[in-house]
């Protein structure tokens, strides 16, 4: 078993996200994994993530807190805690916690 801790954790820039902290909890670097990187995604209020597409696919999982996800659809969906849903590879989405209180939001993608 591959243990790390929420202390241990690394953070990382994810580009295009403001006023977001991002945690690596698991990937291959961290802890060897072979199928799926864990993050967690510390969203302050306002804090945001602009429209863009990601090459794999990732699923959100909401911890604490409201997001927002506006697809380039011009779709918008509120997710509410243990909420989840999966983004499909290449499909533009933006990311906002338009609250006043923290929102944390787990996400899960392939390696």
């Amino acid at each position: 078993m591959q243990t790390i801790r929420h202390a241990e954790a690394r953070p990382y820039d994810a580009p295009k996200h403001f006023d977001v902290l991002s945690l690596r909890l698991q990937s291959p670097e961290i802890s060897g994994t072979e199928f799926c990187t864990v993050g967690l995604s510390t969203y302050g209020p306002g804090g945001y993530a602009e429209m863009d597409a990601g090459a794999q696919e990732k699923i959100y999982v909401v911890l604490s807190g409201e997001i927002q996800v506006s697809l380039g659809n011009g779709e918008v969906t509120l997710l509410h805690q243990y909420d989840s849903c999966r983004l499909a590879p290449g499909e533009r989405r933006a990311v906002h916690n338009a609250t006043s209180l923290e929102a944390k939001l787990l996400v899960i993608m392939p390696v």
